[in-house]
C-alpha cells in the first residue's frame, strides 16, 4: 500500500541535505533494494522521484547542471 514518506538526501552536486516527500509502497522500495531495477519496482513514480531516490539530486538541479540552467 502506497504511503507518503518523507526522504532526506544529500546532493551529490550541491552538498546540501535535500528534502522530498515521495508516495511509495514499501514493499516495492525493498524491491528496489534487493536488486529490482527502480523503474520495474516502481513504475508510478515520476523519472524525477527515482532519480532522487537514487542519488539525492532533484530535478532542478539536474536541469541547471545538465542542461544550462541559472
Amino acid at each position: 500500500m502506497k504511503q507518503p514518506y518523507e526522504i532526506t538526501k544529500i546532493s551529490p552536486f550541491s552538498k546540501k541535505a535535500q528534502t522530498q516527500k515521495i508516495e511509495f509502497d514499501m514493499a516495492d522500495y525493498d524491491a528496489w533494494q534487493k536488486g529490482k531495477l527502480i523503474q520495474n519496482a516502481m513504475p508510478y513514480l515520476t523519472p524525477s522521484e527515482r532519480e532522487f531516490l537514487m542519488t539525492g539530486i532533484t530535478a532542478e538541479e539536474w536541469d541547471n547542471v545538465f542542461k544550462g540552467g541559472s
